[in-house]
């Protein structure tokens, strides 16, 4: 394996706003060259970060999107025997050649990059529980050898590890020992009108105001059981402006909220929270 890379510093991109916080953490994982693990309620931008490393960096960028019936021997590589099985019946190709039929998962492609890489492992917690310190033992080892073939393959750079999780089950203590670790806090009000201004450069000023303070409004209503998100107050205002509307207020009928609330439950609780609204100034 190589040696380290020179220290970068990641300050963000154009399209990706951060804060010393966050920056802190990436450059620390960068440093220590330990896989960063970012937390964060949906929306904050926990896979969107990895993009951003990538760009700024200048690096590709592989993603590994993580299901409940995921192993770590996954992300090495996978032996298509069923392909193989097929080319026996209908004799196509060499079947003798065991190498044709193996298929490298994005672990084995960033151990085999002639390139660093950033390898995004988007919601770990969502396999089962001996998954993640599988994982870490393959990163640690940054080498693997496939038992069909005999083949070793060996890292010649480390990558970029973002892990993300949502927090939807405890994670292992040798694991979190391992990582370095950043909860990403939902954007305020000041962080949210830069993202909102990076999305839609010359939004009249008035909109954006009302748009904010509805949304943030929404966002502390108790009684929501998904609160909206950085992408939906993007979308909500995309249509808005589409639409020419200039005019909001949360006491009266919003328009769109299909764009910002997604759950029936919620939609019926806005509704009925709006009415009261109207009756108690009537």
């Amino acid at each position: 394996m190589t040696s380290a890379p020179p220290p970068v510093r990641f300050k963000g991109t154009a399209t990706y706003l951060t804060h010393e916080g966050l920056q802190a953490a990436v450059n620390c994982a960068l440093t220590l060259q330990r896989p960063l693990l970012v937390k964060g309620e949906p929306g904050t931008g926990k896979t969107l970060l990895a993009e951003a490393i990538a760009e700024a960096l200048g690096l590709k960028l592989l993603t590994w999107h993580v299901k409940s019936t995921t192993r770590a021997q996954d992300g090495l590589y996978v032996y298509d025997t069923v392909q193989r099985l097929y080319d026996s019946r209908f004799g196509d190709g060499d079947v003798r050649d065991i190498r044709r039929y193996i298929r490298l998962g994005p672990l084995g492609e960033a151990f085999s990059s002639p390139e660093r890489v950033v390898l995004l492992i988007d919601e770990v917690d969502k396999a089962d529980l001996e998954f993640p310190n599988d994982l870490l033992h393959e990163l640690d080892r940054m080498r693997f050898r496939i038992t069909e073939t005999n083949d070793e393959v060996s890292a010649k750079h480390r990558p970029v590890v973002v892990i993300t999780s949502n927090n939807e089950k405890e994670l292992p203590d040798a694991f979190l020992r391992r990582c370095v670790f950043h909860f990403i806090d939902f954007p305020d009000t000041e962080l949210m009108r830069r993202i909102v201004d990076v999305h839609h450069p010359g939004l009249d000023t008035a909109l954006a105001e009302q748009a904010l303070k509805v949304f943030y409004e929404l966002r502390g209503f108790a009684r929501l059981r998904k609160r909206p998100s950085t992408s939906e107050l993007i979308d909500w205002i995309t249509v808005l402006k589409a639409q020419g509307i200039h005019d909001l207020k949360l006491e009266e009928q919003l328009p769109f909220l299909g764009a910002l609330l997604k759950k029936e439950q919620d939609l019926v609780s806005v509704a009925e929270a709006f009415g009261r609204g109207r009756k108690s100034r009537a």
